[in-house]
């Protein structure tokens, strides 16, 4: 398994896929290759964290009006 060098779905800069990445893939059980560079991932996982964050409708009992 050598290295691969990839391009970024998000930003279009080259990264490279290393053995030791491709190797974890595999491991966890991952059928694709990284679609967004290192940097364009960290920037997308804060973006989901900072909206998940704000609580707002996703899941648990809050919400609605109450009748009763």
């Amino acid at each position: 398994m050598a290295d691969k060098v990839l391009t970024c779905k998000d930003c279009g800069a080259k990264f490279t896929f290393t053995e030791s990445e491709q190797a974890f893939y595999k491991e966890k059980g991952f059928e694709n290759e990284p679609l967004r560079c290192p940097d364009c991932r960290k920037a997308r996982k804060q973006q989901r964290n900072n909206r998940d964050n704000r609580g707002g409708g996703r899941g648990g009992f809050g919400g609605g009006n109450r009748r009763g």
